[in-house]
């Protein structure tokens, strides 16, 4: 199913408008986000934003909307008045409509869940931070001190070049925001029979390289006459795959361990202990505190009667927020120590690892909104172990507290991560009420 044009009415709840959203296709690329932002906005101007939309190209506009504290002097941007954003983008990865039960732009609701791209990644988060916002806005409140503003990107799923980096690098003055709610985090997990929230206050950055290996070409048939590149590589693939690098004691690590009630001060011994109670939950945060690889793909000869005398293999690499890039690469080397004669490491992309202080005026505000509707349940300081838009708005506002958060009442981490870019991809309806209900109330509590 392509995209229509929306409905002529506003709708009416968070399950409305994400089946609307996910009835637009903005599978990227191309994007083509258009038609959704132009959608979004008109729904914000109607419920009393300033809204505007600014791209690096017509087809893919970034949306900005904000509603600012009025006649008490006290406006956006000054001591008293923090900015407030609620970010999410429009954009989702691709789907193969034969391999889903229903198809992937329909937003069909059923048997309580809603079914679509994005679904999860994260329309359900557009929608549920845009219903509570006009919600406020309709309801007659606007903000006491500072500004709330909703910010929708395009661009995510590929690095964010036409979205968030180019609208912080372009536009800081509309990016600009002090405290921040993204994806990355909330979905609860269980250990020990107890609940916890997940609240991403940092992420991984991606350090990829590539391994080189150079040899001789000979005809196939006389192998000891050549000397083969890719059989230079093969010690390396197991030597990454069994690799172990130690564990960084960073504070929100700790606070995560103590918090589930393992011992934060020995990583090493409470993931241990992690593993053996619980495999899975382990598998999911474990790569949350230290340097982890994967290695992806390989490439040699393209003949098969040749004996290759070059080859490549390409490592997924992911450092925590704790290690300069340096450091990170130290470990690399040591653990591929020693490398084989006509082998060499080629760095690719790099992001640094980043964070935010797992304390201040917005954790406290979502402990004290979890504690009271979801009582008994914790809340604890993760990483992401890939990376998000928060990254971006890190780096160009260093003062920027961005959490990712979007909790869920039903459906748990580890199954929520399962759908994710998956086939069948769909969301709770509890959920993204629960949701929406948190990201308005926490707009009052933290803007009055």
């Amino acid at each position: 199913m392509s995209a229509s044009a929306p409905e002529p009415t506003a709708p009416s709840s968070a399950t409305e408008l994400l089946q609307r959203l996910i009835r637009f296709n903005t599978v990227n690329p191309p994007g083509d986000e258009r038609e959704a932002q132009e959608f979004l906005a008109g729904l914000l101007e109607d419920a009393g934003f300033e809204v505007t939309l600014v791209g690096n190209t017509p087809g893919r506009p970034n949306l900005v909307a904000e509603l600012a504290a009025t006649g008490d002097g006290d406006g956006p941007g000054t001591p008293g008045g923090p900015i407030l954003g609620l970010l999410s983008h429009v954009d989702t990865v691709l789907a193969a409509a034969e391999d889903w039960q229903h198809d992937p732009w329909s937003g069909d609701l059923e048997d309580g869940e809603i079914w679509g791209r994005g679904a999860i990644d994260m329309k359900s988060q557009t929608a549920a931070e845009v219903t509570a916002a006009i919600d406020l806005a309709r309801s007659g409140w606007r903000p006491a001190r500072g500004s709330l503003k909703v910010i929708v990107v395009v661009d995510e799923e590929v690095g964010g070049g036409e979205g968030a980096i180019w609208l912080c690098e372009n536009h800081p003055e509309l990016a600009r925001c002090d405290l921040m709610l993204n994806e990355g985090g909330g979905a609860p997990l269980r250990f020990r029979d107890a609940l916890h929230y997940g609240v991403c206050v940092g992420e991984k950055g991606p350090l990829r390289f590539a391994l080189k290996a150079s040899g001789r070409a000979a005809h196939a048939a006389t192998p000891r006459l050549g000397d083969n590149a890719l059989v230079r590589l093969a010690p390396l693939i197991t030597r990454l795959a069994e690799a172990e690098l130690p564990f960084d004691v960073d504070p929100a690590i700790v606070a995560m361990l103590d918090g589930l009630g393992l011992d934060g001060r020995d990583p090493a011994g409470a993931y241990g202990q992690l593993r053996e109670e619980n495999p899975a939950l382990s598998a999911a945060i474990e790569p949350m505190g230290r340097i982890t690889f994967s290695p992806n793909i390989v490439s040699a000869g393209d003949k098969i009667n040749v004996i290759p005398d070059r080859a490549e293999l390409r490592v997924d690499c992911r450092v925590p927020p704790n290690l300069t890039t340096d450091q990170a690469k130290e470990r690399i080397l040591a653990a591929l120590a020693p490398l084989p004669d006509g082998v060499e490491v080629e760095w690719g992309m790099t992001v640094p690892g980043n964070a935010s202080p797992a304390h201040g005026e917005l954790f406290d505000a979502l402990q004290e909104w979890l504690g009271e509707h979801v009582p008994g349940a914790g809340i604890v300081p993760t990483f992401l172990p890939g990376f998000t838009d928060s990254r971006t708005w890190r780096t160009a506002f260093p003062d920027c507290v961005a959490y990712g958060f979007f909790p869920h009442k039903n459906l748990e981490l580890r199954e929520q991560a399962g759908r994710m870019h998956a086939k069948d991809e769909r969301i709770d309806v509890e959920d993204l009420d629960f949701a929406t209900a948190c990201f308005r109330d926490v707009t009052r509590r933290i803007l009055g």
